[in-house]
C-alpha cells in the first residue's frame, strides 16, 4: 500500500540550499551532536563502518570522528556535501547493502521522511547483525505555540485553518515503529527544549535559516495575509510570552535507539518459565483465578 505524500521533497532541499545562503540556524543540531558523544560513550565497543543519514550539516560528523569509537563515516544525504567519504542519497532509498553497517546516526531529518518506517526497515537491514541505530527527531509537541497560534488566527481571520506547521510522531507510535522493523533492545525518550525569542517573527526568520518552512506537500500556495500573520503575533504574545516579553517556543527532540538482531543479546524469557512466584517476592498473599479478595 502506497504511503501518503506529506512533505515536498524537492522543496525541502531548495529550503536547505537557501538557508545555507541565508546563514544557516544551527543551535539545536549543536546540541543534538553533543548529546550524541553522551550516548555513544554508554556504549562499550567500536563501530568500524557508520552512516551519518541524512543530518544538515557536518555535526555529528564532527563529533563522532573526535570520539575515537567509529572508524570510517560515511556522510549520506541529498545535500552532496563532497568529500571522499560522502554519498548522494535520499533517506526514503537507501544504496547499502543489507549487513553492510556497524552503525547508522541520523540528526534531525527523518521526521521529513514520507516512509518512516520503509526508511527503518531500510536501516535495520543495512546493518550488520549487533549493529546500532541511533536517532533524534523532531516529536508532536515541536513548535505547539506557534501551530496553535496560526490555527486560532486563521479561524479568525480567513474562516478556516490551512497546514502550517508539520505534523510530527509521537514518542508512543515511533516506538512500535521500531518493533515493527525488527530492531532488538528498541528504545525511546525525549527532551524538550524552549527557546526564547524576541517576538514570533524572529522565531520564523530563525525557522527559514532552519530549511524548516513551507515543506508541506498539501501547503496553501497563495501568500500568507498580513492581517493573519498579524492576528497570529498577537495571539502568540497573549498566550505564550513570559513576563519580559519574549516567546517561548518548544522543540520536542525524540532520540531512538535499536540493535540489529544478535544470538549475543540479552532475550525475554518464555512465558511460564520463570523459577519464584510474584507473590513471593512481593511478600503478598496469591489469590487464585476466580478468588474475591476480602475486603
Amino acid at each position: 500500500m502506497p504511503h501518503s505524500l506529506v512533505f515536498d521533497r524537492q522543496v525541502l532541499r531548495a529550503r536547505r540550499k537557501r538557508a545555507v545562503a541565508l546563514g544557516p540556524s544551527t543551535f539545536l543540531l549543536e546540541r543534538v551532536a553533543e548529546d550524541f558523544t553522551d550516548r555513544l560513550a554508554a556504549v562499550l565497543r567500536r563501530f568500524e563502518r557508520a552512516v551519518d543519514l541524512g543530518t544538515p550539516t557536518d555535526a555529528v560528523h564532527r563529533v563522532l570522528a573526535a570520539s575515537g569509537k567509529v572508524g570510517s563515516i560515511i556522510a549520506a544525504d541529498t545535500s552532496t556535501r563532497g568529500g571522499d567519504q560522502a554519498v548522494a542519497a535520499d533517506e526514503e532509498a537507501l544504496p547499502f547493502a543489507d549487513g553492510s553497517l556497524d552503525l547508522v546516526v541520523s540528526a534531525l531529518a527523518l521526521h521529513l521522511v514520507n516512509d518512516l518506517p520503509g526508511t527503518l526497515i531500510q536501516i535495520r537491514r543495512a546493518l550488520r547483525p549487533d549493529g546500532l541505530f541511533l536517532a533524534a527527531l523532531l516529536g508532536g509537541d515541536t513548535l505547539t505555540e506557534l501551530r496553535q497560534s496560526f490555527t486560532q488566527a486563521e479561524a479568525e481571520i480567513e474562516g478556516g485553518a490551512s497546514p502550517r506547521v508539520a505534523p510530527f510522531a509521537d514518542l508512543r507510535d515511533l516506538g512500535g515503529l521500531l518493533q515493527r522493523a525488527g530492531f532488538a533492545l528498541p528504545v525511546t525518550d525525549v527532551d524538550r527544549v524552549v527557546v526564547r525569542y524576541a517576538s514570533p517573527l524572529a522565531l520564523m526568520h530563525d525557522l527559514r535559516r532552519m530549511g524548516a518552512t513551507g515543506i508541506l506537500a498539501d501547503r496553501r500556495r497563495q501568500p500568507l495575509r498580513r492581517a493573519t500573520l498579524t492576528r497570529m503575533a498577537e495571539i502568540y504574545r497573549e498566550r505564550f510570552a513570559d513576563p519580559d516579553r519574549r516567546i517561548r517556543a518548544t522543540f520536542e527532540i525524540i532520540w531512538l535507539s535499536g540493535w540489529a538482531p544478535h544470538e549475543s543479546q540479552q532475550q525475554p524469557l518464555a512465558p511460564g518459565s520463570a523459577q519464584h512466584r510474584l507473590a513471593d517476592a512481593l511478600g503478598a498473599k496469591e489469590i487464585s483465578a476466580g478468588e474475591k479478595a476480602g475486603r
